[in-house]
Formats: structure tokens, C-alpha cells, sequence
């Protein structure tokens, strides 16, 4: 198993728009996981993004659309379709959304972190305009943080947890090989999908991704370096017994099948 766990790289705020980011996503997944089964649906129909409500190619019952469509382009980056999706989503943002916030300060960085998950969702959108398939998550505008993250700091190291049967080694791995393996894999995954099944959305991932790379040219703050030098050594490696740090728990199933992202 390989599992980014957290980056070494210092900076001097405090994420309050991450973390805020981060709060609302559980606060509202709460809410959802308290619905029952049909409220549940209703829920992710009347405020994920369908792309046919978007632009108009097909009436929906009002029943399942409380907000104007173009409304739902940032209400949807606030509901998941399970525990393993919202938590991959917070793990992530978590992990680089810190650095992205100090680098452009947390107005900006709210700014840059919701046009990221429009610019998903249109991404996605666009390319099937005739979908009645709701998107949610919030990985859309998380893509957008890591392609920012991949600009300001190439070369900082990711902790990547690898378990080995009876070892769990964590090792330090530059960041431009995690987040440009990540974003082979959505083009690798996106090549193969289908675009009229639910799925992942990996498309918007794509330009969520994409998005992120370019806008912090402009949304970072006067003087903030971009490629910055790494602050620890790449590849240094941390092993210990896995039985030493084995533990119970488990982690419940994703939720029903769609564009979650």
C-alpha cells in the first residue's frame, strides 16, 4: 500500500481556510450520512452539478433542483459519496493545502480553491453536456491545490507510507514524482472511461489540475518563489515492524456508484 501522509515543508500561517474548507465538507457528509436512503439521493441530485441542467438539454423535476444550476458548480464540492471518497479528498487537501493558502494568503486562497473546482466542473461538464449523472466531491478543486502545490514546491518531499507485509516503511519522495504520478494516473484512467456510465469523474480532475498549475502564477502573493527548493533529504527511509503499530478498525465501503470525485 502507498499512502501520502503529510509533506515536510514549513511555512509560518495558519490554514484557516483549509482548515474551515475541510470542517464544512465533514460537517455537511454528516449530514448526509444522518438521511434516510431516499432523502440521501435526493440530496446529492438537488445539489451535485447534471451537466443537463447546466446547460439546459433536458428538464429535471423540480422536486430535484432547489438551486439555480449554476449554483451547484460550488455546492457540489461539499457533498461525497462515501467515507474512502471524502476522506481521500481531506487527506489530500490536508496535506498541500496548507503551503497553497500561505502562498497566496486565505481571501485569495478561497478564491483560487473555488474557481479550481468550477473550472473542474465545467471541465466535465462540457464534455458530456447531455449527462443526467450528478457529480459531487470536492477533488475537483483539490486537483487544482495540487497542481499549485506541484508549481511552488517541485522538489519538497511528500511522506509516503508503504506498507510491506510485516513492515510499514515511510519514505521521502519528491513532490513533482507523486503529483505527476497522480496525474498520469487520471489521464491513464480517463482514456479508458466511460463517459455516459457512472464513475469517476477524471476529467475533472484534469482541469482541475490544470487550472491550479496555471492560476497560481497570478494568485500568489508579490515575491513568493515558485519551484522552491526541498527542505529535507529525498528518499530517506523510516521502517518499523507493522505488527508494533497494528491496531482494529476498519474502513466502511465508498458509497452508490457515480461521478464522484
Amino acid at each position: 500500500m502507498f499512502l501520502p501522509i503529510r509533506d515536510d515543508n514549513p511555512h509560518n500561517t495558519m490554514p484557516v481556510v483549509t482548515w474551515g474548507l475541510m470542517a464544512l465538507c465533514v460537517v455537511v457528509f454528516f449530514w448526509q450520512s444522518g438521511l434516510d436512503g431516499r432523502s440521501a439521493q435526493l440530496a446529492v441530485l438537488s445539489y451535485g452539478i447534471i451537466p443537463a441542467d447546466l446547460f439546459g438539454t433536458a428538464e429535471l423535476d423540480p422536486i430535484i433542483t432547489p438551486l439555480p444550476a449554476w449554483m451547484t458548480m460550488v455546492s457540489y464540492m461539499f457533498f461525497h459519496g462515501g467515507w474512502l471518497h471524502l476522506g481521500g479528498n481531506m487527506l489530500y487537501l490536508w496535506i498541500f493545502g496548507d503551503n497553497v493558502e500561505a502562498s497566496m494568503g486565505s481571501g485569495r486562497f478561497l478564491l483560487f480553491y473555488v474557481g479550481c473546482g468550477v473550472i473542474a466542473a465545467l471541465t466535465q461538464s462540457v464534455a458530456a453536456p447531455g449527462s443526467t449523472i450528478p457529480m459531487v466531491g470536492a477533488s475537483g478543486a483539490v486537483a487544482g491545490v495540487l497542481g499549485a502545490y506541484l508549481i511552488l514546491h517541485p522538489r519538497a518531499n511528500i511522506k509516503v507510507l508503504m506498507w510491506l507485509i510485516i513492515f510499514i516503511t515511510v519514505i521521502n519522495v519528491p513532490a513533482w514524482i507523486v503529483l505527476g504520478f497522480w496525474f498520469l494516473g487520471q489521464l491513464v484512467s480517463q482514456a479508458g472511461a466511460d463517459m455516459g456510465k457512472p464513475g469517476v469523474a477524471f476529467l475533472a480532475h484534469i482541469g482541475g489540475f490544470l487550472a491550479g498549475l496555471i492560476l497560481i502564477f497570478k494568485m500568489r502573493k508579490p515575491g513568493v518563489p515558485v519551484f522552491g527548493k526541498r527542505a529535507s533529504r529525498a528518499f530517506a527511509v523510516e521502517t518499523r515492524r507493522a505488527s508494533a503499530r497494528r491496531g482494529g478498525g476498519s474502513v466502511p465501503p465508498s458509497g452508490p456508484k457515480g461521478p464522484w470525485r
